[in-house]
């Protein structure tokens, strides 16, 4: 019987294909990375980019960030598999297994490091490797399980593109650099705790310590709130230290107000869907800051 079992097994697992592993890369979450660490490189210099580290350092940064989803599907399979949003997945829905997976996830992170290493430089090399560490290790086998502070503390490995697009550039660690990954580091609890109260229900049924499980729904509101206010502050630092103009000032304010404008519907006056409204902006939200950044940045290298 169980030989039977194994065999009808694998016999699933053959069954994968090329979309499965493609879905297992969280294509959206590293496509919006890679465009924060690109924002991070064009801000590091005054003109155009040299091609060699910029499609090296983004296919790098690519790679081992998908090779860093993957092994948080296998981690996460059996917390996926109790969970509306993600018990489709392929590990947990048996379409690739966790051998398979893990290989995978291995092949796409030497490979982004070597790329690092050969054509960019070790600096990236190394701190993508521990963005990588911190996220498919820290963060979803300890932290995740641990605390409702998971998402702050383990965001930072989330909030790194930006210097690594940097140092991917210059070799270097620069302030500004760091001012990038703050903003990143201040907009993922509001955005994560957004999509938790949706789903308070299934991480309660997982046994997932989110903030709204442990402290409730209307703490968690609330400080989403706070964090919110923290990010329109965090994002005014750029203009006030000189490293943006008066476009990425005007943007960045009219997004922040729109942000707090969800947060403060979210807290006050929430309806059904406001949660994942609230969520799904903060995606908005990040792609069209940077942006701006971005905008801001090449207006001032034309003028």
């Amino acid at each position: 019987m169980d030989k039977t079992v194994g065999a009808s097994q694998r016999d699933i697992y053959t069954k994968a294909s090329w979309r499965d592993y493609y879905e297992m890369t969280k294509p959206n979450v590293v496509l919006l990375l890679l465009l924060t660490a690109l924002v991070g490189m064009c801000l590091s210099q005054p003109g155009w980019l040299a091609w060699q580290p910029l499609l090296a350092g983004l296919f790098g940064i690519g790679a081992l960030s998908a090779s860093a989803a993957v092994i948080n599907h296998v981690m996460d399979r059996h917390i996926d598999a109790q969970m509306a949003r993600t018990f489709n997945r392929p590990v947990p829905k048996g379409k690739v297994s966790p051998k398979q997976a893990l290989i995978f996830a291995f092949v796409l992170a030497l490979l982004g490091y070597l790329v690092l290493e050969v054509w960019v430089n070790r600096l990236t090399a190394l701190l993508t490797l521990a963005s990588l560490v911190g996220y498919a290790a820290i963060y979803t086998l300890y932290l995740k399980r641990a605390t409702p502070q998971n998402i702050v503390i383990g965001g930072l490995a989330g909030a790194a593109p930006p210097l690594l697009g940097w140092t991917a550039m210059t070799g270097e660690v620069h302030p500004h650099a760091l001012l990038l990954v703050l903003i990143i580091y201040t907009w993922t609890p509001p955005h994560f705790w957004a999509l938790a109260i949706h789903r308070e229900k299934d991480y309660a049924r997982a046994q997932i310590p989110m903030l709204p499980v442990t402290h409730g729904v209307e703490y968690t509101k609330l400080s989403v709130l706070l964090y919110t206010v923290l990010l329109g502050i965090v994002c005014l630092l750029p203009y006030l230290v000189g490293m943006t103009g008066v476009i990425y000032l005007a943007g960045s304010s009219l997004l922040n107000a729109i942000f707090l404008y969800y947060a403060l519907k979210l807290k006050y006056a929430p309806t059904e869907n406001t949660a994942m409204q609230t969520f799904k902006f903060s995606i908005v939200h990040l792609m069209l800051l940077f942006l701006l950044l971005l905008l801001d940045h090449y207006f001032k290298f034309v003028l």
